[in-house]
C-alpha cells in the first residue's frame, strides 16, 4: 500500500436516520456540523435520509407513492397556463 494517502483522524461518529430516528455509532472521518449526547458521551452527527433500518431493499418493505394525485394536483395547478387550440 502507498503510505499518506489514507486519512488518520478517525472518530466515532454518530449517523441518525432522520426518517425513523435511528441512530448508530461507527468510526468515520466525516465532517459534522452538530453533536449528539448517547450514554453521556458527545459524538459528533451525522444526519441521513436513509439508511440499512429504513431503505426498503433491506426492510423487505415498500412505500405507496400517490404518483397520480401528484399529477392530477400539477394539471389541475397549471391547465389555466394551457394554450387554447385554434380551430378552423
Amino acid at each position: 500500500m502507498k503510505t499518506g494517502i489514507h486519512p488518520e483522524d478517525y472518530r466515532l461518529v454518530a449517523f441518525k436516520d432522520m426518517s425513523n430516528e435511528d441512530v448508530f455509532i461507527t468510526k468515520s472521518t466525516a465532517e459534522a456540523k452538530e453533536n449528539i449526547t448517547i450514554d453521556g458521551v458527545e459524538y459528533p452527527l451525522i444526519k441521513l435520509e436513509i439508511s440499512r433500518t429504513s431503505h426498503p431493499f433491506y426492510t423487505g418493505k415498500t412505500k405507496l407513492i400517490d404518483t397520480a394525485g401528484r399529477i392530477d394536483k400539477f394539471k389541475n395547478k397549471y391547465k389555466k397556463f394551457k394554450k387554447e387550440e385554434k380551430s378552423e
